[in-house]
């Protein structure tokens, strides 16, 4: 059985950006919902005991479980997600991760101006990603809905989820506000750096 993995820090760490309405919402009934769907859907099925990713890597792209891809692939985009926020993280990557960021993007501000419009721009629900590529350079992609971008040979690093139940509560329409807050205070860049490998 799959479960619903602890939040990474307490359900009010992340106000004023996130409140503590929203995370009720979006992890104790949004994320809680996409584990329990999951868990009916594989009941009994082959799919019972595979690991999280391996299961999203194993029905990707078959219509036959695209149910099963949509709920497995929700529950690890919010867990990477949630993990990948910290209101007392680091602020700026250092070492490797920066030089990296330099040599893709030409400095850390030109990549999170990337990283906000890119975002900001996904048509409807879905995610804007930090990822690695094959080649080991970074690149700023974006998903729609339960898309996730390792079935595409990408690294992800770092995400932020623009689904509305995401931000609604606290910006209504204001998207841009939203993503702008997440990446200059609750991305943390350590986080993205331990997913280099």
């Amino acid at each position: 059985m799959f479960t619903l993995p602890p939040l990474p820090f307490a359900e009010n760490a992340l106000d004023p950006v996130i409140s503590a309405n929203t995370l009720s919402f979006h992890y104790g009934k949004h994320h809680k919902t996409y584990v329990d769907n999951l868990n009916g859907l594989v009941k009994g099925t082959e799919f019972e005991s595979a690991e999280l990713k391996s299961l999203v890597e194993r029905v990707a792209g078959k219509s036959e479980h695209v149910a099963i891809f949509n709920n497995a692939a929700q529950v690890w985009n919010h867990t990477f997600y949630w993990n990948g926020l910290n209101p007392k993280g680091a602020r700026r990557p250092i070492g490797t991760l920066a030089a990296m960021i330099d040599e893709s993007f030409g400095s850390f501000e030109a990549l999170k101006a990337r990283l906000a419009e890119t975002t900001i721009g996904q048509f409807g629900s879905g995610w804007g990603w930090l990822v690695k590529n094959a080649d080991s350079k970074l690149e700023v992609v974006k998903t729609g809905n339960a898309e996730v971008p390792f079935t595409r040979g990408l690294t992800p690093l770092l995400t932020i989820d623009v689904w509305e139940h995401a931000y609604y509560l606290d910006y209504q329409n204001r998207r841009a506000d939203y993503v702008r807050a997440v990446i200059e205070q609750l991305l943390d860049w350590n986080v993205a750096a331990s997913h280099l490998g």
